[in-house]
């Protein structure tokens, strides 16, 4: 890390091929999550969704913590209508719509809006020392970036109310068994194994992973009905594209295959 990076409260690198490496820089307050943060990771996560060079984006804390929820500082002699113009909704909305997958790499702890971030993502990956929590309760709040509404859809109505209205936190290994993370592992393992996980994703066919992850996304709210027919629609829609068949032409050649992403 040179003098300026210090500087930065977000990070990007690439560690592998088609993979961006998106690292929160605010160790010092356990990466929590202030305007300009969120305002940097807002530019970050729309430069990287507009860049095709970027297939698959990994975002992470640290080997030590994930982001332990938003700067209260900031909050305590804050108004309804100054939480209203700082429109979260708009600053968060680019890595709502990011159309490539996000890997969270989650160590330490991930509370409140670090909770919040992690479920942005679509997988999350945790070390066996990480643990979750939506504790806004216990300040006189509740969660306001989609806590409430992310933690239900993942977890169900019983399991996401205990972490609401208590506040506590659940472990990775509960929240795993709860349908939150989708993987514990070491915690020296958690970005590298995220980072691996990546770059596999990242030589699938980039067009084929968006649309996945644009019907998977869609498909949640619909009913099924509705939600068959946008499966239906990619599925044909992908017909299209050379990487299709380029895809099924190097399984009958048994080769590996060359996805451009067309």
């Amino acid at each position: 890390m040179t003098p300026d990076d210090t500087a930065r409260d977000v990070l990007i690198d690439q560690p592998a091929e088609g993979v961006a490496l998106v690292r929160l820089n605010r160790p010092q307050v356990t990466n929590a999550l202030s305007l300009a943060l969120q305002a940097q990771l807002s530019q970050a996560f729309a430069t990287l969704s507009a860049d095709d060079a970027v297939r698959c984006i990994v975002l992470t804390g640290g080997e030590k913590v994930f982001a332990a929820g938003g700067d209260i500082h900031s909050m305590l002699e804050a108004g309804p209508v100054d939480i209203l113009k700082r429109h979260t909704e708009r600053v968060w909305a680019p890595i709502e719509a990011c159309p490539k997958p996000i890997i969270a790499a989650v160590c330490g702890y991930a509370f409140g809006g670090g909770a919040e971030l992690a479920m942005h993502c679509d997988i999350i990956i945790a070390g066996r020392g990480a643990s979750f929590a939506q504790p806004e309760v216990r300040i006189g709040i509740m969660p306001g970036i989609g806590g409430t509404q992310r933690l239900v859809r993942a977890v169900g109505k019983f399991h996401a109310m205990r972490m609401l209205l208590t506040g506590k936190p659940v472990t990775a290994e509960e929240a795993c068994h709860m349908g939150l993370v989708s993987q514990v592992v070491a915690d020296e393992d958690v970005i590298p194994e995220a980072v691996k996980m990546a770059a596999h994703i990242a030589s699938m066919p980039p067009l084929a992973v968006q649309q996945i992850k644009e019907v998977v996304l869609a498909g949640m709210d619909a009913s099924l009905d509705t939600a068959l027919m946008l499966e239906r629609k990619a599925n044909q829609l992908l017909f299209a594209t050379h990487d299709q068949k380029e895809g099924m032409q190097a399984f009958l050649d048994k080769r590996k295959p060359r996805f451009e992403g067309r």
